[in-house]
């Protein structure tokens, strides 16, 4: 009769285990749904999850920018009309923009868009001509991802010496025992520095 009580609790106390078993595996699938959808919202904030709108926009880039081509080295004097009057035997030129810095100074470099795509191939062989005294490097223009940034490790600074990762630690205060470069006199101590 004693094995048949033991048996019963031991069942109950199984029985009750496993209830708390699936409540516990009920909150974590609660849990996880709930990170699911922080992380979609997260992602389609962040603009990784792409809309229809997105997509053509980035289509759109993408094909204007395999009929492009960058020009760099351009001389700081040179108009746009200059540039395109250089590029005219590769094609037809729809747009050229040279690049400016914030005070409307231009940075040497350009961009320059044809209206065919076979007009890229014959710009790039314009690679090493010359103009206005200067050689333009040419090569065809590339698509940057948003959201996909390059890393670039820190150079360390040669004038500013090795400045690690560490965080600051300052050095523990130095006290000097007889004051800063007093000959210790005798006399008594005064009552109102602790340190003297």
């Amino acid at each position: 009769m004693e094995d048949d009580v033991e048996m019963a609790a031991s069942e109950n106390g199984a029985v009750v285990e496993l209830d708390e078993m699936k409540k516990r595996l009920k909150e974590m699938e609660d849990e996880a749904a709930a990170l699911r959808e922080m992380q979609a919202k997260v992602e389609k904030e962040m603009g990784s999850v792409q809309d229809p709108a997105t997509a053509a926009n980035q289509a759109n880039r993408e094909e204007v920018d395999s009929r492009s081509v960058f020009v760099g080295n351009v001389d700081y004097s040179c108009t746009p009309e200059e540039v395109q009057q250089h590029f005219q035997a590769c094609g037809t030129v729809n747009r050229v923009t040279i690049r400016t810095n914030k005070f409307g100074q231009p940075k040497g470099y350009a961009y320059i868009e044809f209206l065919e795509m076979e007009a890229v191939q014959e710009a790039i062989l314009l690679n090493e001509s010359e103009l206005h005294g200067r050689q333009l490097k040419v090569s065809a223009k590339r698509t940057n991802l948003p959201g996909m940034k390059p890393y670039r490790a820190r150079r360390p600074n040669p004038y500013m010496g090795f400045r690690g990762r560490t965080p600051f630690m300052a050095a523990p205060y130095f006290f000097p025992p007889y004051g800063y470069g007093k000959v210790p006199r005798a006399r008594a101590p005064m009552r109102y520095s602790p340190y003297f």
